[in-house]
């Protein structure tokens, strides 16, 4: 079987009981993308984000024999399985350093676009991401960016779903308190 043709479950059964490279370089293949971008989100830094992504990557290859295909209630995914390692990856690697923080702090207070360290102008959602606490954002790209179900962020991030759903209602209400969006125009 080639490894291009092969599920994630067994490419993840190839690499545990044989090593097998070409299968976890199959599956970096597949989900880099959205893993990078799920970082680049989070952290407002893309060259930061890239060397998080090879981390998480890098804990994901050492961590596999952790990932069992299901999640508790009987489903679950490996890119949500990654994400996961990419999200603790991502909290190590702030508690080492405030980088991100100066570089958000920056974004939520300059209401025009800017270039940050080389990204792209910033958007609408970096702005609306950038007044939210690190919890926050994580769940709302999650959700959002991600498109996860609150039953898969909570996997993703070890919360209940009652408090995804909490943490979802209070993030958009302090974006439209902040940003002073009249949510009766929706109505």
């Amino acid at each position: 079987m080639r490894t291009s043709d092969a599920g994630d479950n067994e490419l993840v059964a190839l690499i545990i009981t044989q090593q097998d490279v070409s299968a976890f370089g199959e599956l970096v293949r597949r989900h880099q993308s959205q893993l990078r971008n799920f970082l680049r989100k989070l952290s407002g830094d893309i060259e930061l984000a890239d060397d998080l992504a090879q981390d998480a990557f890098m804990h994901a290859w050492d961590k596999l024999h952790s990932y069992s295909g299901k999640g508790s209630s009987g489903e679950g995914s490996f890119i949500g399985w990654l994400l996961k390692v990419a999200y603790t990856t991502f909290l190590q690697s702030k508690r080492k350093s405030n980088r991100y923080g100066e570089i958000l702090q920056q974004v939520g207070e300059e209401h025009t676009s800017h270039i940050v360290q080389g990204a792209e102008e910033i958007t609408d959602l970096d702005r609306f991401l950038a007044v939210l606490t690190e919890e926050q954002r994580a769940v709302m790209i999650l959700s959002y960016a991600c498109g996860m179900s609150h039953r898969e962020i909570g996997q993703t991030t070890d919360l209940p779903i009652g408090t995804v759903k909490s943490i979802i209602a209070r993030s958009k209400e302090r974006i439209r308190e902040r940003f002073e969006i009249n949510d009766h125009q929706h109505g």
